[in-house]
This record gives C-alpha cells, structure tokens and sequence, in this order.
C-alpha cells in the first residue's frame, strides 16, 4: 500500500523562503495548501505552483482565516509570510504597529488555531519563521521586533500546550537573508543591497524542510541561522 501523501498549509509562498520551500515540496510530491490575499493573487499562486490548492484569506485582516475549509489532516502549518516596517518609537505610526502586529503575531496564532485539529489528527508540526530580531531588538526595529518576540512566546506556550497530542512546535529564525523583504528593509534604512552579502532563501528552506522531516523521537525547539 503506498504511503498517504503529506500535507501542508503555508503562508508567505509568492516570494522568497516561503516560495523556494513550496516548490521543495511540490518536487518531492507533497501537497500543499496555500494562502493569499485577495482571488487575483490566488491565480498567480496556482499558475506558479500548479498541483497546490490556494485558499484566499488577507492576513492583514486575521478574522479572515476563520471561514477557511482546511484538510482534516495536516502534516504541517508553515508560516512564512511577514511584514516590516523600520522607525523608531518616536517615528512609528499606530497604524504601523497594528499592521505589523496582525500580519506578523495575530494572523499565526489565527490561523494555528483553526488549524489545530487536522494537525493533531497526524501528529503535525508548525513552524514559525521568525527572525533575528525575535532574539534581539535594536534601534529602529521595535515594532517588527515585538511583533517577533510575541511570535517566539507564541511558539512556546503552543508546544506545551499541544505537546499531548503528538504536534510539535519549531521555531526558526534567520539572519538576514536575501529576500524582497530584504531588499525593502535596505531601501527604508538607506543603504545599500547586495544579495550576495545574506543568507540564500534556498538555505532557510532546507533547514525547514530538516524540520519538517525530523524523525518522531525528537523535537527541534529552536534553530537560529546567521550570515557567514
């Protein structure tokens, strides 16, 4: 009898760590169920990733994800979707820090939630891509930095919490690496952009997909990556 095919759902697939690792899995014949944010941008999704289902929900909006029809089995909840805007405390707008907090921190807690019992039904995991920022923050990064710290405490109260029933909870957090979002964070801290000079998306996605792969008698609880 073959082996029944994983299954997973992951945010943040059009571009960058999120796009290299759901083409990972689509090459090795899992199945993956997609988010985006509006119809349009669903048809983008499945012509660049055919073979995927994509369910629209804005997380810019989180009460979205509560009218999503998941699978009753996920093997994984990746979520690799995120926002940042740079500006110190003196400079941030509300706004700014409300967007942040419900794409970053609020939408991932969302959306686990729903996604809670077809995860334990196999046992599954979730991955939270974090950052470097969710360990340290620094001058002009306290909103994104918060938004990550409060996804680090996220993480943790999650895999007590679901640890009974066999779903196991990683999060991992990447120096800078070599995305759009990079090159958007370069532009608002005025310097320059080299994508040679970061980690390679292609990297991230690998150490996920050890996550992912992990055998049963061990969880991977935090893994930090850094630019050499």
């Amino acid at each position: 009898m073959s082996a029944q095919p994983r299954v997973h759902l992951l945010t943040g697939a059009g571009s960058g760590i999120g796009a290299v690792l759901a083409t990972r899995l689509l090459e090795r014949g899992d199945e993956l169920v997609l988010l985006a944010r509006s119809a349009e941008r669903a048809e983008q999704l499945a012509a660049a990733l055919p073979g995927s289902e994509v369910l629209v929900a804005d997380l810019s909006r989180p009460d979205s994800v509560e009218s999503l029809r998941l699978p009753e089995g996920l093997d994984s909840v990746v979520h690799a979707a995120g926002i940042a805007e740079l500006g110190s405390v003196a400079e941030l707008s509300v706004g700014a820090w409300v967007d942040q907090l419900q794409v970053n921190l609020v939408a991932p807690a969302a959306l686990t939630r729903i996604a809670l019992p077809a995860l334990r039904a196999r046992r599954g995991t979730v991955v939270l891509l974090n950052s470097g920022a969710g360990l340290h923050a620094h001058p002009g990064w306290s909103a994104y930095a918060a938004t990550k710290h409060g996804l680090k405490a996220l993480a943790d109260a999650l895999r007590a919490e679901e640890a009974p029933y066999g779903v196991r909870v990683t999060s991992v957090y990447p120096g800078r690496t070599a995305t759009a979002m990079q090159e958007e964070v370069h532009r608002q801290e005025g310097k320059e952009y080299d994508a040679a000079a970061w980690i390679q998306p292609e990297t991230v996605a690998d150490a996920i997909l050890h996550v992912l792969d992990l055998p049963r008698d061990a969880t991977l609880t935090d893994l930090t990556l850094r630019p050499t």
